[in-house]
């Protein structure tokens, strides 16, 4: 079993909705991830991403370069139910999408990635286990430059967003 990163951008009312109702807002997750799987959009215009299982690497670099939102996890829980996955899911305000978007323009994957060593990741047991391996940290890149678009893409559109892990 693995633990998947995962995103959707929604609506202000949308997002309204989803604190009021969270089974609505589990329903419209599925919904949108079945529509967009048979499509698969690039990230700036996609409702849905996943950070697949990078989001632990992403979460350490993140943290070690004073990233000022929490992305991989969310900041504000809106249900406690285990549905979701690993944790209740979280959501981000469209002003906080903003400030993210713009944390990422200005840092680039190889900034956060220089220096590290790959026994730090090991022994910070930062999933998925696999950092001695040549050029793991290189893993991360794709799925960060698509989460960087996909938040360029939420902030433009003022979408909030509803992070989870499943």
């Amino acid at each position: 079993m693995s633990m998947i990163g995962e995103y959707l951008r929604v609506t202000a009312a949308e997002l309204d909705r989803a604190i009021q109702d969270p089974d609505w807002a589990l329903d419209f997750v599925e919904e949108v991830q079945d529509a967009e799987e048979e499509s698969e959009p690039a990230p700036a215009d996609a409702r849905h991403f996943s950070t697949y299982k990078t989001w632990d690497v992403l979460r350490f670099l993140l943290a070690r370069a004073e990233f000022p939102v929490n992305v991989v996890h969310g900041e504000e829980p809106f249900a406690e139910d285990e549905d979701w996955g690993y944790g209740p899911p979280r959501y981000l305000r469209p002003e906080r999408v903003r400030l993210a978007a713009q944390a990422f323009r200005t840092t680039t994957y190889d900034e956060l990635i220089d220096d590290v060593d790959p026994a730090d990741l090991t022994s910070a047991e930062v999933y998925p286990l696999r950092w001695d391996e040549p050029g793991a940290l290189e893993w991360g890149r794709q799925w960060y430059d698509g989460l960087t678009q996909f938040f360029d893409a939420a902030a433009v559109a003022d979408d909030a967003m509803l992070v989870w892990l499943d």
